[in-house]
């Protein structure tokens, strides 16, 4: 259940947010030319990752930029799972702006919006030297299903330490934000129970010759201390191995279509504070602050204004097509 109720270490950690604002540094600009995308399976459970669209081999597709692989690679979504360890694991804040993580003092895994040794850190960008090169304007990414023991979300530090919700599998799903081009950008990816979690994305763009370019891809998260391995074939019907999540995938699809959420465990010895005062306004975008990320209701629903239309198989290979 959302907390309703304002808490008196709302406006703490609001400060403490607040003062944990960084400045936002340069952008690099779009990388060089990429060597390919690499093969095999891999876990990363720390370290700087990011997700975002690429001309590929095979042309335009969601790939994820393993940056703990030195040279740093493009790997394909499936190959590659992000372990959200228990060193992630804190205590939900009071405070009705922190509701969508549960009520003060449950668990939830928070990868956070800055750096932090010990965990994986997640962003998104474009800046593919091809998609930086020839995309008009900008990309639009899609949150259109989500399966797993518990919820999801996504969320920006604001001003004043207020958060910025970009999905929030517990609203209607499709819901969408917008990517500027050549741009490069954190979040607070959070779950609140541990387990297998998959992610459908969907990422498109029109490029400057008009052309539509769309993918569909599946993030693989596992979150806790189970084995990470089972990540990559959970929801996989000929695997009796990755059969062992569809529970958590059926409450998680009961939060995806507008339910209670589902309901998380105290929180233990964990302590929410070194990571709350850790995060930041860790953003790197290219000539742009915020507005790399902006909340759009064209097209899909987001958690404050849920579009119409049901949310799509998006578990399928990519499709170059009108967006």
């Amino acid at each position: 259940m959302r907390n309703t109720a304002l808490r008196s270490t709302a406006g703490a950690l609001g400060a403490a947010l607040c003062a944990a604002l960084t400045a936002v540094p340069p952008a690099a600009g779009a990388e060089p030319a990429d060597p390919g995308t690499a093969t095999g399976r891999t876990v990363v459970g720390t370290g700087h990752v990011d997700i975002g669209p690429r001309f590929a081999e095979d042309g335009w597709t969601v790939q994820i930029r393993d940056d703990t692989a030195d040279p740093a690679v493009w790997r394909d979504t499936d190959d590659v799972v992000l372990q959200v360890r228990d060193t992630a694991k804190i205590q939900a804040p009071g405070g009705e702006e922190f509701g969508f993580l549960g009520e003060p003092g449950d668990a939830v895994w928070v990868l956070p919006q800055a750096q932090q040794e010990g965990v994986v850190w997640p962003g998104w960008n474009s800046q593919d030297a091809r998609v930086a090169a020839t995309v008009e304007r900008e990309v639009t990414w899609e949150l259109t299903d989500v399966s797993g023991p518990g919820d999801f979300v996504l969320f920006l530090n604001g001003a004043f330490g207020t958060p910025e919700v970009v999905f929030d599998a517990a609203g209607k799903l499709p819901q969408e934000t917008g990517i500027e081009v050549n741009s490069h950008v954190h979040g607070n990816w959070a779950f609140t129970e541990p387990g297998t979690y998959l992610l459908d994305v969907r990422m498109r763009a029109t490029t400057k010759d008009g052309e539509a370019h769309d993918s569909r891809r599946t993030l693989h998260f596992s979150v806790g201390p189970q084995d990470p391995e089972k990540a990559f074939t959970a929801g996989d019907p000929d695997d009796p191995a990755g059969q062992d999540d569809q529970d958590g995938r059926d409450t998680a699809a009961q939060g995806a279509s507008g339910g209670d959420r589902a309901g998380t465990s105290s929180g233990g010895d964990s302590s929410s504070a070194p990571l709350w005062w850790g995060i930041g306004a860790a953003v790197v975008v290219a000539g742009a602050g915020l507005s790399a990320v902006r909340r759009r209701g064209r097209g899909g629903g987001s958690p404050a204004a849920p579009a119409e239309g049901s949310a799509h198989d998006s578990r399928k290979g990519d499709a170059d097509g009108p967006a």
